[in-house]
């Protein structure tokens, strides 16, 4: 079996530079030769997972699931021995790529520290240095407020978390404690994950750009002279206070003067992915979470906030026993956490939505199932009616972050989620950002790059990214627009109420904004569609995934700084990604890159891959285009004489395929003064489309109210 690993040995030496510096040894992820170790350590094993049917059945197993997946593999936690037996009871090979999880925390905390010691302020807008408490964050919202109170304001979300926290964002944009007036909303959110860190730093940071940048960047005077930005870097308040807390303290020292570690702390809730329920509809006294988190890494205490949002919940790849890490609660929305998401959103015209995670270097889009399964209806659950426009977004985004851009589905089955149930229920754009190439909350200098960018997308990263997303909140084309005359200071409200399908069955789900007309007597709003995306037409293909076509390559022998070269012919059309894979028969270190063949015979690299010694290497390549690809074969340090290459080409086939039939929904657009409804008409508008309303009938009585 081989390791897989999407660690790049140049992004990691830029981001430990500072490490580096200061003498301590980088922070590596080592592998362990064996998992079965006689005193069981919480561990990073990838499962392999060559065909969609072992991907179900590692589903089926309630283990602890990352959001690293490809093609044939997923990367799992076990937090104990009976979740090693599980595994191989299963038959399910698999290779460790951390083999102590708690080790690893301490050298992460370690490297935190002395990167916190050589720096004085970082590249981030806010110039952290380290990973925020929940106390900071709150702290951080403050001082963005009181720095900029005209652009930025503060929010507390209705519902308080199980153990009695307040759960807090930030609103930004032009005079944003004006009235609503029409503009856009991007809205952006981290932490639905306790142990995904990273996802709630990169929220923040984005919010201090903002604030900081109106005025003196042009890019984002603009943008939020247009629009509103709505953040909320921890939605998992409890579960986050405790993995910040517990990961903290520990620590590793060498005693008896010969090497023996002795841990300072347990992994405790460092890994926790959850939510604080303890009990099925049954609240949590204050304050007792922690205490009460006794599963290993508290991981199977809770609810996975990202299986409990509406859309499609309790279908693949979300679990119906509490225990397992992909709980999705007893029903949909149980969860306090979710439903102020759902508020939130339900009471804006979000036009972008992004949920932080950790970890793949992915940007994920709808739908979250694979196109095939039979949904709701009775039918194949299909393609996003919006495919085209969501996979051009996330092109654009991953032009600037480096990830791959992909379905929801390619990293594995999930339901439940935000964007499934965000994007089927408003259609407002949804994606899922998966940070980071390989851990839950690396070193903090990795969180750095991630924001800013390195290596070839230094200056760029995901602060461009959500740039990015932003533009797509106020193109006018990946949304509707509805304007004319109305009584200025008039109350405008768009409603709509829908039964919303879950795997089997449905919940009642409403939409509710509002916008007030200014003094001119004229209003423009911009808001989603009046159809949402799950009733529309849809084509639905039925599809296989297996690959298309493999070809290997043997070679050697070579010798240290030595490079071979091997070319690869794409002559397919529509191809989803060329993976390249390159063993060799000893534990020594040989490198990866993957170049297209332009028409003068120059070459333009597209992929590659440095691991660390011991870790194989794999590159792919999304929608490759046909033409040749010189596969190079780098001898960075080893002794191998020989070596083995394969190129294989994945793609979703059609078997088949046919229309589906949809239904036009309107919205109901009134026209009000003072609560009292002056006039309601229904507003029947697609995406992209811009029309007028007439309001004559509410400017009449209103004229005489006066």
């Amino acid at each position: 079996m081989t390791h897989r690993s999407r660690r790049k040995r140049p992004a990691l030496l830029a981001s430990l530079t500072s490490v580096a510096l200061l003498g301590l040894a980088p922070t590596a992820v080592t592998t362990a030769a064996s998992a079965e170790d006689t005193a069981f350590a919480p561990r990073l094993v990838t499962v392999d997972t060559p065909t969609r049917a072992h991907k179900e059945q590692l589903q089926r197993l309630g283990l602890d699931l990352t959001e690293h997946a490809g093609h044939d593999y997923v990367e799992v936690v076990l937090h104990d021995a009976l979740d090693l037996s599980a595994l191989e009871d299963a038959g399910l090979s698999y290779d460790v790529r951390i083999p102590d999880l708690v080790a690893r925390s301490a050298e992460i905390n370690r490297a935190n520290a002395a990167y916190a010691e050589a720096t004085d302020v970082s590249p981030l807008p806010s110039g952290r240095d380290t990973y925020r408490t929940l106390a900071d964050y709150d702290a951080d919202i403050d001082t963005l407020v009181a720095e900029r109170p005209a652009i930025a304001k503060k929010f507390t979300l209705p519902h308080k978390s199980l153990d009695g926290r307040e759960i807090h964002g930030i609103e930004i944009g032009r005079d944003v404690r004006s009235p609503e007036d029409g503009r856009p909303v991007f809205a952006l959110f981290g932490v639905h994950h306790a142990r995904e860190w990273p996802s709630g730093e990169l929220a923040m940071e984005f919010a201090f750009d903002l604030v900081r940048g109106y005025g003196t960047d042009d890019r984002i005077t603009g943008l939020l002279d247009r629009s509103r930005v709505v953040v909320v870097p921890v939605v998992n308040v409890d579960g986050f206070h405790l993995s910040r807390t517990d990961g903290a303290m520990i620590d590793l020292r060498e005693v008896d003067g010969g090497g023996t570690v002795s841990i300072l702390g347990t992994p405790g809730n460092a890994y926790k992915r959850k939510n604080c329920r303890l009990v099925d509809g049954v609240d949590t006294t204050d304050g007792s979470c922690a205490a009460a988190a006794t599963s290993p890494g508290g991981y199977g205490v809770g609810i996975d906030l990202n299986r409990n949002y509406g859309g499609f919940w309790g279908g693949p790849g979300a679990s119906a026993r509490f225990a397992d890490p992909t709980y999705r609660g007893p029903a949909p929305f149980s969860e306090p956490e979710t439903q102020n998401i759902r508020e939130l959103v339900s009471s804006r015209q979000v036009t972008t939505m992004i949920s932080n995670h950790t970890f793949s270097n992915l940007v994920l889009r709808p739908n979250g199932v694979h196109p095939d399964t039979i949904g709701h209806d009775g039918q194949p659950v299909g393609d996003a009616p919006d495919e085209e426009g969501l996979k051009a977004v996330g092109a654009r985004m991953t032009a600037a972050n480096g990830y791959r851009n992909i379905h929801g589905w390619e990293l594995y089955d999930t339901t439940g989620t935000t964007e499934d149930w965000s994007y089927n229920a408003t259609g407002g754009y949804g994606y899922t950002f998966e940070i980071g190439p390989d851990e839950f909350h690396p070193p903090f200098p990795q969180v750095v790059d991630e924001y800013v960018g390195a290596g070839e997308y230094a200056g760029k990263g995901n602060r461009d990214a959500y740039l990015v997303a932003l533009e797509n909140t106020v193109d006018t084309a990946t949304h509707a627009v509805i304007g004319g005359k109305a009584p200025k200071g008039a109350t405008l409200r768009l409603t709509k109420s829908f039964a919303s399908p879950t795997w089997s069955s449905s919940f009642q789900d409403t939409l509710d904004t509002s916008m007030v007309v200014g003094d001119k007597g004229r209003y423009t709003w911009h808001i989603n569609q009046s159809t949402r995306p799950v009733v529309q037409a849809k084509f639905v293909e039925i599809t296989e995934d297996e690959p298309v076509r493999s070809e290997t390559f043997e070679g050697g022998p070579t010798t240290v700084g030595q490079s071979v070269d091997h070319e690869f012919t794409v002559t397919e059309t529509g191809i989803d990604v060329l993976q390249v894979d390159l063993d060799w028969p000893t534990p020594d270190d040989m490198d990866l890159e993957v170049y297209v063949k332009n028409a003068d015979g120059s070459l333009s690299q597209v992929g590659s891959s440095g691991n660390f010694v011991n870790e194989k290497e794999r590159a792919e390549i999304a929608a490759p285009k046909p033409g040749t690809y010189v596969l190079r074969v780098i001898n960075f340090a080893s002794t191998a004489p020989t070596y083995t290459l394969t190129a294989t080409l994945f793609d979703s086939t059609t078997v088949s395929a046919e229309e589906v039939p949809g239904l036009i929904e309107s919205w109901t657009l009134s026209c009000e003064k003072n609560g009292r409804v002056l006039e309601q008409v229904p507003v029947v508008v697609d995406r992209g489309e811009q029309t007028k309303v007439d309001l004559s009938t509410c400017q009449r009585r209103w004229n005489s109210l006066l």
